[in-house]
């Protein structure tokens, strides 16, 4: 098993590496240290033994882990968290309310899942149900404390999906954005996450200017790290979505459901936004840029639906 290196991305906030796939530079975990630590975000249950072994080189041990943190339940972000709440049994579970329900009985998200990533499904795997009692249901504006003053604060942001919440640590002026902004994978440029079936532009302009308005001093991303400067960060997501989007609507009006994929790549081409070699390879081997054109057509569907 590969080894996952870890990294101080703000002060008590470690960051590691989950290793999607064995590979680098995909997906990542965070600790907040305190005397009641955090993880947030699990990563999917086919990286658990990487996970596992991250914390213990962190020495952390069965009984120190006091909460497990989901941004939302999409399995490259949750898939790991009932395998986890056994290893740590102390730990509480924290996810948005609306997420809650599939942590406890997983059998529709996995099938939707697989659905949905087709033949990548092997490489999330599935969700091992986590006990409800160990479950704690969040609203916006929940807190859980860490220990003396420091605190993580459940900040609702919807838009990449309806479950999804960002998580400030008022400690450090961070947020831990999940998939609000998109996703940077490796050293390549920020590009929009918009899998099917919940993508909602207006809700997701709302959660970014929101986001902006927290002033984070360090922006963290579920796919990848930190951002270097948060509020220009922000402000490319917020264009490259409306851009997305807008030509997505067009295109389906003009050409159905059928016509989005083709307008989305002229106007925010995946190769000339994200430039890396080593990004776009990421971007073609996990196949998440289709899924893109699939989720803004069932977005113009809405929008369509609504406005009739």
């Amino acid at each position: 098993m590969r080894h996952s290196r870890t990294m101080e991305v703000a002060s008590g906030i470690t960051m590691f590496d989950t290793l999607l796939g064995g590979w680098e530079g995909i997906t990542g975990a965070y600790l907040v240290s305190g005397t009641r630590p955090a993880l947030v975000e699990t990563g999917a249950q086919t990286s658990v033994p990487v996970v596992l072994d991250a914390l213990e080189a962190m020495s952390l041990g069965p009984e120190d882990l006091a909460w497990i943190v989901v941004t939302h339940v999409h399995l490259d972000h949750c898939g790991g968290v009932g395998d986890l709440a056994l290893a740590f049994p102390r730990a509480t579970v924290v996810v948005h309310q609306r997420g809650a329900p599939h942590l406890a009985e997983p059998a529709r998200l996995v099938a939707a899942s697989a659905a949905v990533y087709a033949e990548h499904a092997p490489l999330y795997g599935g969700l091992t149900p986590v006990a409800e009692d160990r479950i704690m249901a969040v609203e916006d504006g929940a807190t859980i404390g860490l220990g003396g003053t420091r605190q993580l604060v459940m900040v609702e942001a919807p838009g990449h999906a309806r479950h999804q919440m960002a998580i400030l640590d008022e400690a450090t002026g961070t947020i831990m954005a999940g998939d609000a902004l998109g996703v940077r994978l490796a050293d390549g440029g920020l590009y929009p996450a918009i899998p099917p079936p919940e993508f909602d532009l207006d809700q997701s302009l709302r959660t970014l200017r929101r986001l902006a308005e927290l002033a984070p001093e360090t922006l963290l991303l579920g796919h990848y790290g930190a951002m270097a400067e948060p509020q220009e960060a922000i402000a490319v997501a917020m264009s490259q979505q409306s851009i997305a989007a807008e030509a997505a609507w067009d295109a389906w009006r003009s050409g159905g459901a059928g016509a989005v994929a083709a307008a989305v790549s002229q106007v925010l081409p995946l190769a000339q936004t994200v430039q890396s070699p080593q990004a776009i390879a990421l971007w073609e081997r996990l196949g998440w840029a289709p899924n893109n054109a699939v989720g803004l057509a069932r977005w113009a569907e809405r929008r369509a639906a609504s406005e009739a």
